[in-house]
Protein backbone atom coordinates (compact mmCIF):
# COMPACT_ATOMS: atom_id res chain seq x y z
CA UNK A 1 0.00 0.00 0.00
CA UNK A 2 2.24 3.18 -1.24
CA UNK A 3 1.51 6.34 1.16
CA UNK A 4 0.58 9.58 -0.09
CA UNK A 5 2.24 12.69 2.32
CA UNK A 6 1.48 16.23 1.09
CA UNK A 7 2.31 19.89 1.87
CA UNK A 8 0.04 23.15 1.00
CA UNK A 9 1.42 26.71 1.72
CA UNK A 10 -0.77 29.59 1.48
CA UNK A 11 0.28 33.05 2.19
CA UNK A 12 -1.91 35.98 2.03
CA UNK A 13 1.04 38.73 2.93
CA UNK A 14 4.65 38.36 3.71
CA UNK A 15 6.76 39.98 7.07
CA UNK A 16 7.45 43.41 5.97
CA UNK A 17 9.64 43.66 8.11
CA UNK A 18 11.93 40.84 5.62
CA UNK A 19 10.61 42.70 2.62
CA UNK A 20 11.56 46.53 3.29
CA UNK A 21 7.98 47.57 3.90
CA UNK A 22 6.09 45.32 1.75
CA UNK A 23 3.85 42.85 3.06
CA UNK A 24 2.17 42.09 -0.52
CA UNK A 25 -1.50 41.44 0.90
CA UNK A 26 -3.37 38.98 -1.30
CA UNK A 27 -7.39 37.55 -0.39
CA UNK A 28 -7.26 34.02 -1.33
CA UNK A 29 -3.88 31.98 -0.92
CA UNK A 30 -4.96 30.65 2.54
CA UNK A 31 -8.47 29.20 0.60
CA UNK A 32 -6.16 27.75 -2.05
CA UNK A 33 -4.23 25.83 0.66
CA UNK A 34 -6.98 24.23 2.43
CA UNK A 35 -8.69 23.97 -0.69
CA UNK A 36 -5.91 21.70 -2.32
CA UNK A 37 -5.52 20.01 1.61
CA UNK A 38 -9.26 19.48 1.32
CA UNK A 39 -8.64 17.21 -1.93
CA UNK A 40 -5.67 15.23 -0.47
CA UNK A 41 -7.06 14.05 2.11
CA UNK A 42 -10.34 12.83 0.14
CA UNK A 43 -7.60 10.99 -2.05
CA UNK A 44 -5.69 9.70 0.98
CA UNK A 45 -2.76 11.83 1.48
CA UNK A 46 -1.71 12.96 5.19
CA UNK A 47 -1.68 16.23 5.13
CA UNK A 48 -0.12 18.91 6.47
CA UNK A 49 -0.72 23.05 6.34
CA UNK A 50 1.14 26.28 6.55
CA UNK A 51 -0.70 29.43 6.83
CA UNK A 52 1.05 33.39 6.29
CA UNK A 53 2.99 33.49 9.38
CA UNK A 54 3.81 30.02 9.24
CA UNK A 55 5.13 29.73 5.58
CA UNK A 56 8.85 30.48 6.33
CA UNK A 57 11.77 28.66 4.78
CA UNK A 58 12.68 27.05 7.88
CA UNK A 59 9.12 25.20 8.35
CA UNK A 60 8.87 24.26 5.01
CA UNK A 61 12.09 22.95 4.50
CA UNK A 62 11.66 20.52 7.66
CA UNK A 63 7.50 19.41 6.43
CA UNK A 64 9.64 18.42 3.24
CA UNK A 65 12.74 16.90 5.12
CA UNK A 66 10.72 14.81 7.28
CA UNK A 67 8.58 13.23 4.12
CA UNK A 68 11.76 12.86 2.33
CA UNK A 69 12.24 10.45 5.28
CA UNK A 70 9.09 8.42 5.48
CA UNK A 71 9.11 8.37 2.02
CA UNK A 72 9.77 5.28 -0.37
CA UNK A 73 9.88 3.98 -4.36
CA UNK A 74 6.06 3.68 -5.03
CA UNK A 75 5.03 6.75 -2.66
CA UNK A 76 3.79 10.00 -3.41
CA UNK A 77 4.75 13.56 -2.21
CA UNK A 78 2.15 16.65 -3.05
CA UNK A 79 3.04 19.59 -3.03
CA UNK A 80 1.19 22.53 -3.43
CA UNK A 81 2.21 26.80 -2.84
CA UNK A 82 -0.17 29.58 -3.11
CA UNK A 83 1.24 33.40 -2.80
CA UNK A 84 3.68 35.63 -4.68
CA UNK A 85 6.19 34.09 -7.06
CA UNK A 86 9.21 36.22 -8.09
CA UNK A 87 12.74 36.52 -9.87
CA UNK A 88 16.10 37.04 -9.25
CA UNK A 89 18.55 37.69 -11.64
CA UNK A 90 20.95 34.49 -12.40
CA UNK A 91 24.82 35.41 -12.37
CA UNK A 92 26.00 31.95 -11.35
CA UNK A 93 27.23 32.07 -14.73
CA UNK A 94 25.78 28.35 -14.70
CA UNK A 95 23.53 28.88 -17.57
CA UNK A 96 20.97 26.45 -16.26
CA UNK A 97 18.42 29.43 -16.82
CA UNK A 98 17.38 30.80 -20.11
CA UNK A 99 16.25 33.98 -19.64
CA UNK A 100 18.98 34.57 -17.09
CA UNK A 101 16.49 34.69 -13.95
CA UNK A 102 16.14 32.59 -10.89
CA UNK A 103 12.65 31.98 -10.09
CA UNK A 104 11.24 32.06 -6.49
CA UNK A 105 8.49 31.51 -3.75
CA UNK A 106 8.33 34.49 -1.80
CA UNK A 107 8.00 32.70 1.00
CA UNK A 108 6.64 34.80 4.60
CA UNK A 109 10.68 35.26 5.43
CA UNK A 110 12.59 35.30 2.47
CA UNK A 111 12.55 34.31 -1.17
CA UNK A 112 13.03 30.55 -2.00
CA UNK A 113 14.69 29.96 -5.12
CA UNK A 114 14.05 27.41 -7.58
CA UNK A 115 17.38 25.63 -7.05
CA UNK A 116 16.34 25.16 -3.43
CA UNK A 117 13.34 23.36 -4.31
CA UNK A 118 15.08 20.55 -5.98
CA UNK A 119 17.17 20.36 -3.29
CA UNK A 120 14.89 19.68 -1.09
CA UNK A 121 13.13 17.03 -3.66
CA UNK A 122 16.55 15.49 -4.36
CA UNK A 123 16.20 14.52 -0.75
CA UNK A 124 13.29 12.00 -2.11
CA UNK A 125 14.60 8.33 -2.55
CA UNK A 126 14.21 6.95 -6.14
CA UNK A 127 11.10 6.04 -7.35
CA UNK A 128 8.79 8.54 -4.97
CA UNK A 129 6.37 10.10 -7.15
CA UNK A 130 6.86 13.88 -6.92
CA UNK A 131 3.90 16.22 -7.67
CA UNK A 132 3.45 19.92 -7.25
CA UNK A 133 0.86 22.59 -8.15
CA UNK A 134 1.73 26.20 -7.62
CA UNK A 135 -0.46 29.13 -7.93
CA UNK A 136 1.92 32.60 -8.06
CA UNK A 137 3.23 34.12 -10.93
CA UNK A 138 6.49 32.98 -13.16
CA UNK A 139 5.76 29.95 -12.10
CA UNK A 140 6.56 28.14 -15.52
CA UNK A 141 9.15 25.99 -14.58
CA UNK A 142 9.61 26.78 -11.05
CA UNK A 143 11.18 23.49 -9.95
CA UNK A 144 14.14 23.71 -12.15
CA UNK A 145 10.92 26.24 -10.57
CA UNK A 146 9.35 29.87 -12.33
CA UNK A 147 5.61 40.82 -15.60
CA UNK A 148 2.85 41.38 -18.32
CA UNK A 149 0.29 39.29 -17.41
CA UNK A 150 -3.21 38.80 -15.74
CA UNK A 151 -6.45 40.40 -16.97
CA UNK A 152 -6.99 43.88 -15.92
CA UNK A 153 -8.10 44.78 -12.72
CA UNK A 154 -6.19 41.24 -11.63
CA UNK A 155 -4.44 41.08 -8.71
CA UNK A 156 -1.21 39.12 -9.14
CA UNK A 157 0.69 37.24 -7.69
CA UNK A 158 3.86 38.44 -7.86
CA UNK A 159 6.59 41.06 -6.18
CA UNK A 160 6.55 44.11 -7.53
CA UNK A 161 9.81 44.84 -9.69
CA UNK A 162 10.95 47.93 -7.51
CA UNK A 163 11.18 45.67 -4.39
CA UNK A 164 13.01 43.01 -6.25
CA UNK A 165 15.43 45.42 -7.30
CA UNK A 166 15.82 46.57 -4.02
CA UNK A 167 15.71 43.25 -2.43
CA UNK A 168 18.39 41.92 -4.99
CA UNK A 169 20.62 44.11 -3.76
CA UNK A 170 20.39 43.98 -0.02
CA UNK A 171 20.75 39.82 -0.07
CA UNK A 172 23.32 39.97 -3.22
CA UNK A 173 25.62 38.67 -1.20
CA UNK A 174 23.73 36.06 0.44
CA UNK A 175 22.40 34.85 -3.10
CA UNK A 176 26.05 34.57 -3.95
CA UNK A 177 27.01 32.19 -1.15
CA UNK A 178 23.62 30.17 -1.27
CA UNK A 179 23.86 29.41 -5.28
CA UNK A 180 27.79 27.98 -4.69
CA UNK A 181 26.33 25.77 -1.68
CA UNK A 182 23.35 24.68 -4.45
CA UNK A 183 25.58 24.39 -7.75
CA UNK A 184 27.95 21.91 -5.12
CA UNK A 185 25.13 20.16 -3.91
CA UNK A 186 23.45 18.98 -7.27
CA UNK A 187 27.11 18.15 -8.71
CA UNK A 188 27.49 15.69 -5.90
CA UNK A 189 23.50 14.71 -5.80
CA UNK A 190 23.57 14.11 -9.65
CA UNK A 191 20.49 13.92 -11.87
CA UNK A 192 17.28 16.36 -11.07
CA UNK A 193 14.43 14.61 -9.56
CA UNK A 194 11.50 12.82 -11.36
CA UNK A 195 8.89 15.32 -10.61
CA UNK A 196 5.61 16.84 -12.15
CA UNK A 197 4.91 20.36 -12.13
CA UNK A 198 1.54 22.01 -12.71
CA UNK A 199 1.79 25.79 -12.75
CA UNK A 200 -0.41 28.65 -13.01
CA UNK A 201 1.50 30.26 -15.73
CA UNK A 202 4.40 30.92 -18.03
CA UNK A 203 7.62 32.23 -16.60
CA UNK A 204 6.95 35.53 -18.25
CA UNK A 205 3.51 36.15 -17.13
CA UNK A 206 1.58 36.76 -13.57
CA UNK A 207 -1.43 34.84 -12.11
CA UNK A 208 -4.09 36.11 -10.82
CA UNK A 209 -5.34 36.12 -7.15
CA UNK A 210 -8.97 36.21 -6.74
CA UNK A 211 -11.91 36.85 -3.95
CA UNK A 212 -12.20 32.99 -3.08
CA UNK A 213 -9.52 31.41 -5.00
CA UNK A 214 -6.69 32.30 -7.09
CA UNK A 215 -7.48 32.12 -10.67
CA UNK A 216 -5.74 28.53 -11.31
CA UNK A 217 -6.55 26.95 -8.37
CA UNK A 218 -10.26 28.03 -9.07
CA UNK A 219 -9.80 26.45 -12.42
CA UNK A 220 -8.01 23.39 -10.94
CA UNK A 221 -11.46 22.81 -8.78
CA UNK A 222 -13.27 23.45 -11.48
CA UNK A 223 -11.74 20.61 -13.54
CA UNK A 224 -11.72 18.38 -10.56
CA UNK A 225 -15.29 18.42 -10.22
CA UNK A 226 -15.18 17.11 -6.39
CA UNK A 227 -13.15 14.11 -8.16
CA UNK A 228 -15.46 13.54 -11.28
CA UNK A 229 -12.78 14.35 -13.17
CA UNK A 230 -11.32 10.70 -14.91
CA UNK A 231 -7.75 11.08 -17.42
CA UNK A 232 -3.99 11.60 -16.38
CA UNK A 233 -2.31 14.61 -15.55
CA UNK A 234 -1.90 16.08 -19.03
CA UNK A 235 -5.61 16.16 -19.50
CA UNK A 236 -5.87 17.70 -16.18
CA UNK A 237 -3.43 20.60 -17.10
CA UNK A 238 -5.28 20.97 -20.77
CA UNK A 239 -8.49 21.24 -18.46
CA UNK A 240 -7.17 23.54 -16.27
CA UNK A 241 -6.29 25.78 -19.42
CA UNK A 242 -9.64 26.10 -20.62
CA UNK A 243 -10.62 27.33 -17.97
CA UNK A 244 -7.94 30.07 -17.50
CA UNK A 245 -7.86 33.07 -20.32
CA UNK A 246 -4.91 33.27 -22.66
CA UNK A 247 -2.92 35.63 -20.44
CA UNK A 248 -2.61 33.08 -18.06
CA UNK A 249 -1.29 29.93 -19.70
CA UNK A 250 -0.85 27.10 -17.02
CA UNK A 251 2.68 25.42 -17.85
CA UNK A 252 2.73 21.40 -17.26
CA UNK A 253 6.45 20.70 -16.80
CA UNK A 254 8.40 17.71 -16.19
CA UNK A 255 11.84 17.39 -14.67
CA UNK A 256 14.09 13.87 -14.46
CA UNK A 257 12.16 11.20 -16.07
CA UNK A 258 8.90 10.48 -14.61
CA UNK A 259 7.67 7.13 -16.04
CA UNK A 260 4.81 7.22 -18.50
CA UNK A 261 2.66 5.09 -16.27
CA UNK A 262 3.32 8.19 -13.42
CA UNK A 263 2.53 10.57 -15.88
CA UNK A 264 -0.46 9.16 -16.82
CA UNK A 265 -2.21 8.70 -13.34
CA UNK A 266 -5.11 10.13 -12.29
CA UNK A 267 -4.25 13.66 -10.14
CA UNK A 268 -3.94 12.45 -6.73
CA UNK A 269 -3.60 9.11 -6.81
CA UNK A 270 -2.11 7.47 -4.09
Amino acid sequence: MATGLSLHVGLNEVDPARYEGWAGTLVACENDAHDMARIARTAGFETTVLLTPDGTVSNITSVLGEAAGRLGAGDILLFTYSGHGGQVPDESGTDDEPDDLDETLVLYDRQFLDDEVQQAFRAFADGVRIVAFLDCCHSGSSIEIPGGGGADGDRGRYLPEPQQRQLYERDRDFLDQLRRSLAEDAAADGAAPDALLVSACQDNQTAADGDVNGAFTAALLEAWDEGAFRGGYRAFHRAIQRRLPPTQSPNLYLTGSPGRDFVNQRPFTV
